[in-house]
């Protein structure tokens, strides 16, 4: 259908005022990252038009950015030395996100593919699980955790963020999977190809899409998982949603370093997006392989 001009001008614009709503916020802070204290509670606020500065990036990295003094690592990284929490937060977010991927693509394909007994009952307590709010378990995982030695460690961190990740991923990978015409198993089947050949060589390749889009929403997930790292974790690991609470301090909050510390950790998750990207893109078209 043909939409005359006006009509072509208010989708427009309606486009940029959905997107503005959802842009301006991350505009907004990124300035704050670079504002100096005073410009940051002035009256009315200053979107622009100040002087920048690194300061808030220098003590939360410990490292000097001013152009007149060049590179150079700062002694003791100040009080608010976000690097290493910075550094937690990229290993859990990865190792987790690729065991629960590769965990939940192994149950996924069977679970699309074979037919059996109460499989509908199965897959809706598959779901069931993670329908439980996280703070219903978190104290009887820090018993758990205590007697087995997994307090304030990666492999602890990564095992239940990877945990609390597999349902979502398995149901989202079994529906890519649905979407793969059960035909090409059949025609490699009667070439004598094996169940493992075909799930290797064939199906697994065309749903690269589906677990592109299911890596990045259990990366996201992670990355922003506040809850279990706070109550299983103590002083040798904390990830960047717990650290953030320490900019509220008894003299007040620091904006700009809470600003500067949430603007680099917008850096790893875009940068991991954009490296699926393509195949995130293929995810998004998979069902139209039915057609």
């Amino acid at each position: 259908m043909l939409l005359s001009p006006w009509q072509r001008i208010l989708r427009i614009g309606a486009a940029w005022a959905v997107v503005s709503a959802f842009v301006f916020p991350i505009v907004y802070w990124l300035t704050v990252a670079f504002k100096p204290d005073r410009d940051i509670f002035s009256v009315p606020p200053r979107v622009f038009g100040f002087q920048p500065t690194l300061q808030s990036f220098e003590e939360v990295f410990g490292i000097s950015l001013g152009f007149e003094h060049g590179l150079e690592v700062l002694p003791g990284g100040g009080n608010f030395y976000m690097l290493p929490r910075l550094w937690d937060s990229i290993v859990v977010a990865l190792f987790s996100t690729a065991l629960a991927v590769v965990i939940a693509t192994l149950a996924a394909y069977p679970l699309s593919r074979m037919r059996f007994r109460g499989q509908h009952h199965f897959v809706f307590w598959v779901l069931s699980t993670r329908m439980m709010p996280p703070v219903a378990v978190a104290i009887p995982m820090f018993f758990i955790y205590k007697n087995f030695g997994l307090l304030d460690t990666y492999t602890g961190v990564i095992l239940i963020h990877a945990l609390m990740n597999m349902p979502l991923a398995v149901l989202l990978l079994k529906s890519f999977f649905d979407d793969i015409p059960v035909e090409i198993d059949e025609a490699a089947l009667i070439d004598g190809a094996s169940r493992f050949k075909i799930f290797r060589k064939i199906v697994l390749p065309m749903a690269m899409g589906g677990i592109a889009a299911t890596a990045v929403l259990c990366f996201i997930f992670s990355w922003t998982e506040f809850l279990f790292v706070l109550t299983l974790t103590q002083t040798s690991l904390k990830t960047v949603p717990v650290v953030s609470s320490t900019f509220v301090t008894s003299t007040g909050t620091a904006w700009g370093n809470m600003a500067a510390l949430g603007a680099a950790a917008m850096v790893p998750a875009f940068v991991f997006i954009l490296l699926v990207q393509k195949n995130l893109v293929r995810g998004l078209t998979l069902g139209s392989l039915k057609q």
